[in-house]
């Protein structure tokens, strides 16, 4: 095995050919963990100093990337963290081609066991390492955690919130079907109203609409929202989330919705189409404008009715255990946080 480190953001474009190949090899591919997010979050989002891991078997074929940054905390402790980590990447983990996860998790261990490592020319070395937002399906849970404890290392896993998904059926009919009766009532109550009361109109953005005011409305609905999304948008994010939608829509990954009622847009959502999966990533809505009439809630039934139409297989709500996600027929997967510490009287 052979291991590599690139400690500037030279070494995404140095792997750009490969990230993405690697990561559809794997055993949990996600729109966080592609190379176009990752980039964008080190870009806009990243503090602290950057490392990426990377090992390659003896034919030199890219096996494992391990995207993580250190902070150090004003009492000196030095974390790794998985790039993305925490707040606005739903899912993280080490990037690894399925089939070898104890060959990759072994060498990354080795590595971090030596000297001095991972270190740039200021820093060096790590007291802990925070894995946040793993899925339950990664192998990370057992095979890390044996391995890292095999190496004298304690070793922690803590659920650190669920992702509420549902698994779409072929029909609508049978989507709707499959709710309890009184949610089902309510959807179908509500999509008639709307329809009945207002001039509704709901669109995905495409190529032929200006994305860059698109996404500048969809700050803004977000921000009218309530008090702590406008807190959360703030100039950094707002650069974040402009950068996310001109990355995201080529590929065609990008499905920021809208409806508008009356002629105005009253909500959006801001979704990602990505591996069979609608990935619900955030929202906004006006409160002053016909709010009476639940278009977000309308709106979200559209999206969902759409994702069937066009046979993904997923819906997924993210982080956050909202209880309209479960009115939806959402049910709970969980995403861990695992915790590998060193011993403070190891080197």
């Amino acid at each position: 095995m052979k291991i590599e480190t690139y400690t500037d953001r030279s070494g995404f474009d140095a792997l750009a050919g490969e990230w993405n190949d690697l990561l559809k090899r794997s055993a949990f591919d996600t729109l966080f963990l592609t190379w176009e997010w990752q980039r964008t979050w080190w870009e806009h989002l990243g503090e602290g100093d950057l490392f990426l891991i990377t090992v390659r078997d003896n034919q030199g074929h890219l096996i494992g990337i391990a995207p993580l940054y250190r902070t150090v905390s004003a009492g000196g402790e030095r974390k790794l963290n998985i790039v993305g980590c925490v707040e606005v990447s739903d899912y993280l983990d080490i990037i690894i081609a399925q089939g070898y996860e104890r060959e990759v998790y072994s060498t990354l261990l080795d590595y971090l066991d030596s000297n001095n490592e991972p270190s740039n020319a200021e820093t060096a070395g790590w007291d802990v390492a925070e894995l946040c937002n793993i899925p339950e399906i990664s192998p990370a849970h057992q095979a890390l955690a044996e391995m890292a404890v095999e190496h004298g290392y304690q070793f922690r896993t803590i659920v650190e919130d669920v992702c509420p998904v549902i698994d779409l059926p072929a029909t609508w009919d049978a989507y709707l079907a499959s709710l309890d009766k009184k949610q089902r009532h309510e959807i179908r109550r509500k999509m008639r109203r709307i329809e009945r009361e207002a001039d509704v109109h709901w669109y995905i953005v495409d190529q032929s609409r200006d994305l860059a005011e698109e996404i500048e409305a969809f700050i803004a609905l977000h921000q009218k929202s309530s008090a702590d999304k406008d807190d959360f948008m703030d100039e950094q994010m707002k650069g974040f989330f402009r950068a996310v939608a001109r990355v995201l829509q080529p590929p065609g990954w990008l499905q920021l919705a809208f409806i508008e009622v009356d002629g105005q847009k009253a909500a959006a959502m801001l979704n990602f189409d990505y591996a069979d999966t609608i990935l619900v990533y955030n929202s906004g809505y006006d409160p002053q404008h016909r709010a009476h009439l639940s278009p977000g809630i309308v709106l979200l039934a559209y999206c969902i009715r759409y994702a069937i139409e066009l046979g993904r297989a997923r819906f997924d709500f993210l982080r956050g255990s909202e209880p309209y996600k479960y009115r939806f027929g959402a049910k709970d997967t969980k995403v861990y946080r695992l915790l590998i510490v060193r011993d403070e009287d190891r080197p």
